[in-house]
């Protein structure tokens, strides 16, 4: 029922009470239980493939089906073949550039050569030259065809030709040789080996000619470069021939010239010039500061071992001292003779001092002669070094002529032997492609095995199917495993339950309404009724220090068997020595009264609005001695309050004093907000997800509701669950507790009180 009425009914109605916020919720209970998302794993992989089995069969069988078409209707083609032989050949020496040519990869250049071969102007070539856009068997036409051009439509027929050219031809390398193979397939045998042979010989005639063109390419412009290079060599030589005149150079050799000879002549005068200069000046200076006797001995010195006249003077003058010594000892001082040797001593000191004054103007002079010549020679080495200077800016530029005249005429050797070796290049590139075998018409039509036709497409289909099959299972957003449901809600699972039994027909008018009903009372022994057990076991233990008092079952939206599974919980709850109430607080859509066939105008409601007790209203089937029910009673105009009322609140805590359990059977809590308010003063709430039909958002959705309401959620139920599915294979299927052919009867009344007792501990 949808929500609406109830919460526009809730506007004029007392307030029920405000749900907690995030400070008032209570410590989860489940706080603790992490889910561990294990990878996809190669079982989990097969499973999905079980469960999705009838779409690989379809896959297989649309396969095989498909593979009998084109096997059975595949047509009979004939395929021509051809070998070539494609090797560097004996041009390879006369590259241009050996660089990149003579040492390309084998590889790459085969294939370089099997991209030629595929290449659309080859195709386009060969479709000209055999007519192929007229051609009927090409065309596979049974008739004449029109007649077209491969440029009508602006080029359309040219690329349907050229397509379809290329969709039959097949080129291929032999491995580990330098072999091509070219094959062609069509209806008719002799049109593939024309086509097969035209690609070959247009193959090996567009090679030569564009190799020769590129070869003629590269001579013409290796011709222009020369002729430039040619004028610049003559330019440089012309210009090298202009400098050696100034330069006084006779041949092209620099290091020979007049002005090095003349410079290196003139330093050397220089050089003595400044010697004699330097000899003259110390004579003179010595000269002058000298006595007769320095001067005597320096010129001696000078002169070598013949005397000069000062020094014969001297020795005059020292024999005559000598005398004039003696005499004036012997003759006395006035004595003529000794006067005499006076005058004569006088006289030599005389001409003494005019030689000495001879010497110092002699010595002068040839101190101004050697000052004037070491003046000229250093004047005259100065120009020659500033026509030094000139020569060797001159050399300079002679120098850079030179080296521009070397650089130019190497190159242009170098480009005339390459332009050479360009023109006995373009005659051997021909021979570089050999014809190994012609394509010869074939006898017999060649056709693909059917049956590898019919397996390719099972495969391709199986193939297909199993990725079809994974992407249904990503895009199928229903819960079917126990795994994949803790993983999305984090909750612990408490039980999985099969599908019910149904009982045969006729057995049914011998069993009462609620025995029909409540499979746990006709299949005690059944997967159905060992699954309630396990929940009522996981509902006992799911608490510390005692089992819960008040159960809530409740599902996030209709249909999810929250009613299946409060009933026969209730059931199985109270086969033990324990009293169980079951309530009905759906008051929207009340069914519990249907299941045990009661009567259902008194109930929840009336307790509730104070027209009648729980214990006039609480009702009981023979089937289950302790097992009461309370219906819904009748519907009333607000539930929502109703439910959410303090009456409602104390009638549970009365019930959990008189029973031991509390079983509530609450609306889906997406629906409406009952079953968030009932969740709330619950013990243990369990949330009931049917197998294949909850999908994961409304799951979590509920999930948080109920975890925001601070209710204590004790886990989830999957119900419905197919046994037979592959996440599910041999969930049930232990050795021993199997009981498949024991609930062929009913399950009859129960024995008296003892011996139910006994019969209550053994489960």
């Amino acid at each position: 029922m949808d929500s609406q009425p109830a919460n526009q009914s809730s506007q004029n109605a007392p307030q029920p009470m405000p749900l907690p916020g995030p400070a008032m919720l209570p410590r989860d209970p489940n706080a603790g239980f992490q889910v561990q998302v294990a990878d996809t794993t190669l079982s989990e992989a097969t499973i999905v493939l079980r469960k999705r089995r009838w779409v690989l069969i379809f896959g297989v069988l649309l396969g095989g089906i498909f593979g009998m078409y084109r096997a059975w209707t595949q047509p009979q083609l004939y395929t021509a073949t051809g070998e070539i032989q494609v090797r560097p050949g004996a041009s390879a020496q006369y590259r241009v550039d050996n660089a990149s040519f003579g040492v390309m990869d084998p590889i790459m250049r085969l294939q370089t050569e099997v991209a030629i071969l595929q290449s659309d102007s080859l195709a386009q070539s060969v479709a000209q030259k055999l007519n192929l856009q007229n051609d009927p068997a090409f065309l596979n036409a049974k008739g004449p065809v029109k007649h077209r051009n491969l440029e009508d439509n602006n080029g359309a027929v040219r690329e349907g030709i050229v397509h379809a050219l290329h969709g039959n031809l097949k080129i291929t390398l032999v491995p580990h040789t330098d072999l091509i193979k070219i094959s062609y397939s069509s209806l008719n045998g002799k049109l593939s080996a024309d086509i097969v042979n035209t690609v070959i010989n247009d193959y090996i005639q567009r090679s030569f000619q564009t190799r020769f063109a590129s070869t003629q390419r590269v001579s013409e412009w290796l011709s222009s470069q020369l002729d430039d290079l040619k004028h610049q060599v003559e330019t440089s030589q012309e210009q090298l021939m202009e400098l050696q005149q100034p330069l006084g150079l006779i041949a092209l050799d620099p290091n020979h010239n007049q002005i090095s000879s003349d410079l290196e002549d003139l330093s050397k005068a220089t050089d003595e010039a400044r010697i004699q200069r330097i000899i003259a000046e110390a004579r003179y200076r010595i000269l002058s500061s000298s006595d007769s006797s320095g001067i005597e001995g320096l010129e001696a010195a000078n002169n070598g071992t013949n005397p000069s006249l000062l020094s014969s003077l001297r020795q005059q003058l020292s024999v005559m001292q000598i005398q004039l010594a003696q005499q004036s000892v012997e003759l006395g001082p006035n004595h003529p003779q000794v006067k005499q040797l006076r005058a004569q001593i006088a006289a030599i000191n005389a001409q003494m001092d005019k030689e000495k004054s001879r010497l110092l103007v002699q010595s002068k002079t040839q101190l101004n002669a050697a000052a004037a010549d070491e003046q000229m020679t250093q004047a005259a080495l100065d120009a020659e070094k500033a026509d030094a200077y000139k020569l060797r800016d001159n050399l300079i530029q002679y120098q850079i002529r030179q080296r521009e005249f070397d650089s130019n005429r190497s190159l242009y050797e170098g480009l005339l032997q390459r332009l050479r070796a360009a023109g006995v290049q373009a005659g051997l590139e021909s021979s570089e492609i050999d014809i190994v075998d012609v394509a010869m018409i074939p006898a017999t039509a060649s056709i693909t095995p059917r049956g590898n036709i019919i397996m390719f497409c099972m495969l391709f289909g199986l193939l297909g199917s199993i990725i079809l099959a994974f992407l249904m299972e990503s895009l199928d957003t229903g819960l079917r495993s126990i795994a994949e449901i803790e993983s999305i809600t984090e909750l612990p699972s408490l039980a999985i339950i099969p599908r019910a039994r149904k009982v045969g027909a006729e057995n049914t008018e011998k069993l009462t309404i609620a025995q029909r009903n409540i499979s746990v009372l006709v299949q005690p022994k059944s997967h159905f009724a060992e699954s309630f057990r396990s929940l009522r076991t996981s509902l006992l233990l799911s608490t510390t220090g005692k089992p819960p008092k008040i159960i809530l079952i409740t599902s996030a939206t209709p249909a999810e068997g929250k009613t299946t599974t409060a009933t026969n919980i209730a059931a199985v709850l109270a086969q033990r020595d324990t009293r169980v109430l079951l309530i009905d607080a759906d008051l929207r859509r009340p069914t519990v009264h249907h299941r045990f066939g009661l009567i259902g105008k008194a109930g929840l409601t009336t307790v509730l609005n104070g027209t009648m007790t729980l214990e006039n209203a609480v009702q009981n089937i023979p089937e289950i001695p302790n097992l009461d029910i309370l219906p819904s009673g009748p519907v009333p105009p607000f539930p929502t309050e109703m439910v959410g009322s303090e009456v409602m609140a104390q009638l549970l805590q009365r019930c959990a004093g008189i029973y031991s359990h509390v079983v509530i059977d609450s609306p889906p809590i997406l629906s409406v907000t009952d079953g968030v308010i009932l969740a709330r003063q619950a013990d243990a709430v369990v949330l009931v997800v049917r197998h294949g039909k909850s999908s994961k958002h409304v799951v979590r959705r509920a999930r948080d509701l109920l975890a925001r309401a601070g209710a204590p959620i004790t886990g989830i139920v999957l119900n419905a669950v197919d046994l037979s599915a592959p996440e599910y294979y041999g969930y049930y299927g232990y050795s021993g507790f199997t009981y498949y052919g024991v609930d062929s009867t009913g399950w009859e009344a129960p024995p008296p009180q003892g011996a139910a007792d006994a019969g209550k501990e053994k489960d």
